[in-house]
């Protein structure tokens, strides 16, 4: 069981990390706009470039632990639903509050992409052990 739990979470991490790399900027704008360039082509392609929702779905048929893994689905859909509402607001509506746009201008900690990394692990880990 611990060599599943250490190759899933592996697996997890990685995908993890390819959507760290094809989103990091230095700013929540710039963060946006890689968002939004493949969602500019299609928004399916966007979808697609989220690979760790879908393997997250793959965990909650493989495990059978519901509880865990459908609140880390949860955060993963409001997370992608954010991310697209911005978009939509900011380069299709083009009708931002003054406060909104000095938030996405402000420069990010240099950690901050890789906060899912920290995060998600121990969802997974409580869906093996719990």
């Amino acid at each position: 069981m611990s060599e599943n739990f250490l190759l899933l979470t592996f697996i997890y991490l990685l995908l993890e990390y390819y959507e760290i790399y094809w989103q990091k900027a230095d700013t929540m704008m710039k963060m946006l706009l890689r968002m939004y360039a493949p969602y500019q082509k299609s928004p399916l392609l966007f979808f697609v470039m989220h690979p760790t929702y879908y393997y997250i779905i793959f965990l909650l048929i493989a495990i059978n632990e519901y509880t865990v893994l459908l609140a880390m689905l949860f955060i993963k859909t409001f997370d992608i639903a954010a991310k697209v509402l911005l978009m939509q607001q900011v380069f299709e509506k083009r009708k931002l509050s003054h406060e909104m746009s000095l938030m996405l201008l402000t420069p990010l900690h240099p950690l901050m992409p890789y906060i899912g990394l920290v995060v998600y692990p121990p969802f997974i880990y409580m869906a093996f052990y719990m």
